[in-house]
């Protein structure tokens, strides 16, 4: 029992590895023990190429590979949350659990983020009837054909958390006509965008959830005027955010694909996401990105900023890097809400090492445990000279169009984030 992993490789895609979970263990699942070697022809073609890596570290050549449980980057591609349940209505599995997560990896992972994607899982075109898309306002709407095309093409995508009633996704991509269609419905050479569109988490009728799928937007602007990376901006209707995807790039007629892996797959943490402190997913940037200090920055930075404006639900699967021509380093940032205002009550997820709950992370204390990397006393300095920038947010969120009862809510906790960050100074 064995499956087949591709890479979306020099404008191909191109079979890679092949990937076998001990049948003693498949009722473990994503937790069972399990082998991976790369092709072999693969293999000859790449030898010790780190660009035709599954993932930076996972060194290309004729070596097996044995896992404990399944490789994290492999937990990338399942889809789960939302996604996951819709999978298994759609294979008319009743009962979830661990013993389905084999039959998940080969039907649900024909077209995942990023440049991977599992062969045995790849569809064959549409039928007919879905061959001219839909247009913009039958999912703006909801309608039953494009739900119904929606679960048939497999388009939904993972639930980013791991708490219950996650926001449904799915991955599409639009024609020249403006036509949208399932990811990998859609030939290449007819691909003008791609699009990860969201609808509200849990019960889409609440209005916390409203708000806070209203807010990304206006929350993802306030991170660009922060300084954080960022890519172009999100359109929000009719309860639906339309999100442009960044690892897939339309190019003279052609579609190029990033590598993609989240925090927990660079980490190599197993499963589907334990609690990680912050140290853990740093010290895993500085070994593979490609300009460690600029990306820990970048790294701290997104931190501050997601501490100040209360996006709770920072776990590492919200957080990735892209890998383009070569260079590795952090995505632009996703999924940056007001979390702290989801009904089911999230609280921050990923914290550092010596952060207590309810209290401001010791800055000055994380800057010498980041010395690995990062001059201290430098980072101290910046860190402090941040307060500032944090106080003005108030501000920024008002000509960015955040909520003003988010404004009002989090006014005292931004002034306290910006009193952490003047304590950092040497």
């Amino acid at each position: 029992m064995n499956c087949h992993i591709e890479i979306y490789l020099e404008g191909r895609w191109q079979t890679a590895a092949t990937f076998e979970p001990y049948t003693s263990s498949l009722e473990k699942g994503a937790e069972g023990a399990s082998r991976l070697e790369y092709d072999v022809d693969y293999a000859v073609a790449n030898l010790n190429s780190p660009n035709a890596e599954l993932i930076p570290g996972l060194t290309v050549g004729f070596e097996l590979f044995r896992f404990a449980t399944w490789p994290p980057f492999l937990i990338d591609l399942l889809p789960s949350g939302a996604g996951r349940r819709a999978w298994l209505r759609r294979m008319q599995i009743a009962k979830d659990g661990p013993q389905v997560d084999w039959h998940v990896l080969v039907k649900g992972t024909g077209c995942p983020p990023g440049h991977l994607r599992i062969a045995e899982a790849a569809q064959p075109p549409p039928p007919d009837q879905f061959k001219n898309g839909f247009p913009r306002t039958d999912i703006l709407e909801q309608r039953e054909d494009f739900l119904e095309y929606a679960a048939e093409r497999g388009a939904h995508v993972a639930g980013a958390s791991s708490v219950q009633g996650e926001a449904p996704k799915y991955l599409l991509v639009e024609d020249a006509a403006g036509m949208f269609h399932a990811e990998g419905a859609l030939s290449d050479d007819k691909a003008a965008r791609f699009w990860l569109v969201k609808f509200p988490r849990g019960e889409r009728t609440n209005a916390r959830n409203q708000q806070v799928l209203r807010n990304e937007a206006p929350y993802l602007e306030v991170a660009r005027q922060f300084g954080v990376r960022t890519s172009a901006p999100l359109t929000y209707e009719n309860n639906t955010l339309f999100v442009p995807r960044f690892d897939r790039v339309v190019e003279h007629g052609k579609v190029i694909r990033h590598g993609m892996h989240s925090l927990y797959a660079l980490a190599a943490i197993p499963g589907f996401g334990a609690s990680v402190k912050h140290d853990v997913f740093c010290r895993a940037l500085a070994r593979f990105v490609s300009d460690p200090v600029q990306e820990l920055r970048e790294y701290i930075l997104r931190d501050v900023l997601n501490l100040a404006l209360r996006n709770t639900d920072n776990h590492g699967r919200n957080s990735a890097v892209l890998r383009i021509a070569g260079q590795i380093a952090l995505s632009p940032v996703y999924d940056i809400a007001p979390m702290f205002l989801d009904p089911e009550g999230i609280n921050r997820v990923t914290r550092w090492e010596d952060e207590r709950p309810g209290s401001q992370p010791e800055w000055a204390r994380i800057c010498e445990k980041l010395s690995f990397s990062l001059d201290p006393r430098e980072t101290r300095a910046w860190i402090a000279s941040l307060s500032d920038n944090v106080k003005a947010l108030p501000d920024v969120m008002r000509a960015c169009q955040v909520d003003d009862e988010i404004i009002e809510r989090l006014a005292i906790w931004i002034n306290d984030v910006a009193g952490g960050l003047a304590n950092a100074k040497p």
